[in-house]
């Protein structure tokens, strides 16, 4: 089960949650035991804290037109390229270098969140969160995740909301 630590607990941590508490915004830290064997990291960190897998959203980092571009969508589906390029007036859209993203977010690949990154990149977070009270994304690392409203991320993040996912 996850274990939850409250904002308070946690304000010093992944830059993730160092913005959360600076923006002063309400959310809630799960932390659990990641397995390195699992095949999916949005379908463990679901499981771990036995949330639906339509709650907890992953971030990806695609190209757009050559230009970086963050897309958060739920871990139960996959992103859709064109759906994204096209929200954000793109032409084409194809998943980023791994590395690239890595070295730009500040993150490691399965612990990329879409909050406190190195630079701030253009967010597409996908419509169907605004279905849900609170979703949880990605705290900065794996086996961390940060539960927070939909509003609050994509204030936070300046994102943009558009169906880019599929299921």
């Amino acid at each position: 089960m996850a274990k939850k630590a409250k904002k308070q607990q946690q304000s010093a941590g992944t830059p993730a949650t160092v913005a959360l508490t600076a923006a002063g915004v309400d959310f809630t830290v799960h932390a659990y035991d990641h397995d390195p064997s699992h095949p999916s990291y949005g379908e463990e960190a679901a499981e771990a804290m036995g949330v639906s897998p339509d709650r907890v959203f992953k971030t990806l980092v695609a190209d757009v037109d050559g230009s970086l571009t963050v897309a958060v969508v739920p871990v139960a589906g996959s992103l859709d390229l064109k759906a994204l390029a096209s929200a954000v007036g793109g032409k084409r859209a194809a998943m980023a270098d791994p590395a690239l993203a890595e070295r730009t977010t500040g993150y490691v690949r399965g612990g990329i969140s879409p909050l406190g990154q190195r630079k701030r990149l253009r967010t597409v977070l996908d419509a169907s969160a605004t279905g849900h009270p609170t979703i949880c994304v990605s705290a900065g690392r794996r086996g961390l995740e940060v539960e927070l409203s939909p509003a609050d991320l994509a204030a936070l993040t300046h994102a943009t909301l558009a169906p880019i996912g599929r299921s």
